[in-house]
């Protein structure tokens, strides 16, 4: 139809959507079934990550595509995302066409465009990459992170326990008994200082926003999709937490952003046992379909998880601009080497 090839392009600082307007809804939680999609998400990152950023969208009678993007510098357009985020896409309506206007649209805005942690499950990576082409970008697409996921099957928590290595069941049965764990559904705040407190003892050294952190579990609790887990020493009754876990769940599935554990009661597996107890909540309670921890290829998440899916990175570069030229000549070197590698 002619009418659904006239677009409409719009360009707003995150910051400044109104939330009572047409944009905010179509980016809250009553449309976006996941954080990372949503507006309240882009816009804390702005407040306590320092990360500014733009909604670039288009729209036609019948469709919008949107990206949320980032300034750094100098035309080179980026992700508005942080170490946060699980995963970063395009928000679709609608016709597809939509994301082909708005990345010959972008090509005004920016001589460089980086998206980070693009999945291709949904088609993100693929459709992406074909609308910068369509639109005379010219586009690198490449894998940059790993997702662990576990499909839950409609299995039940104690069919999917027997599945697990050895050691970690071995573990989980000489272990339970020593920690007692709880599952909150809503927000505590003594129940995060204890997490804060645990995660500045456990082995991973200071949080990167923990304004940020708070103000998400705020956000969920209250919307109740928190699930927060804390552990203690059976045998310390009184005694601080000694491990904690924060998880949200909708849409069906169960994301799990942070966990830590006291370096001190290492010995009693506390981390383990507490995440037995959360999968055990999101699966038999909550029947989840799907639980995602996150990106990172570390090897304690293939414990607990059955699969992975790659995230990519796409490269947008307009070909005739001077300033690509140097990252240009870097993938075609880097092309000729691998041919050359191959013989």
């Amino acid at each position: 139809m002619k009418t659904s090839l006239t677009p409409r392009a719009y360009h707003h600082e995150v910051c400044q959507v109104q939330p009572d307007s047409a944009l905010a809804y179509r980016l809250s939680s009553d449309c976006q079934r996941a954080p990372f999609d949503r507006l309240w998400w882009w816009q804390a990152l702005e407040t306590w990550c320092a990360l500014p950023g733009q909604l670039h969208g288009i729209e036609i009678t019948d469709g919008e595509a949107m990206l949320a993007l980032r300034n750094a510098g100098h035309g080179h357009l980026v992700s508005l995302a942080n170490w946060y985020t699980f995963r970063f896409r395009p928000i679709l309506n609608g016709n597809p066409i939509a994301l082909d206007l708005l990345a010959k649209t972008l090509k005004s805005r920016a001589h460089r465009i980086t998206l980070d942690k693009v999945p291709d499950e949904d088609g993100s990576m693929t459709a992406l990459a074909s609308a910068f082409r369509k639109a005379g970008w010219l586009v690198v697409c490449e894998p940059c992170d790993t997702n662990h996921i576990l499909p839950v099957a409609a299995r039940s928590f104690d069919t999917y326990i027997q599945t697990r290595p050895g050691p970690l069941r071995t573990t989980l049965k000489r272990k339970s008994g020593k920690v007692s764990t709880q599952v909150l559904t809503h927000f505590d705040p003594a129940a995060w200082q204890a997490y804060e407190d645990i995660y500045a003892q456990s082995w991973k050294g200071e949080e990167g926003a923990p304004a940020f952190l708070r103000a998400f579990a705020e956000e969920e609790g209250a919307a109740g999709r928190l699930r927060l887990g804390i552990a203690h020493d059976s045998a310390a009754p009184g005694s601080p937490p000694i491990a904690a876990q924060m998880w949200t769940v909708e849409g069906g599935t169960a994301f799990i952003h942070k966990l830590a554990y006291r370096e001190s009661a290492r010995a009693l597996s506390p981390g383990s046992v507490l995440t037995a107890a959360l999968m055990r909540h999101v699966i038999d309670i909550d029947q989840v379909r799907e639980v995602d921890f996150g990106t990172g290829d570390d090897p304690y998440k293939r414990d607990w998880m059955e699969t992975t899916r790659p995230r990519y990175r796409i490269e947008a570069m307009r070909p005739w601009a001077l300033r690509n030229a140097p990252i240009i000549g870097r993938y075609v070197a880097r092309g000729l080497a691998a041919r050359l590698k191959r013989g």
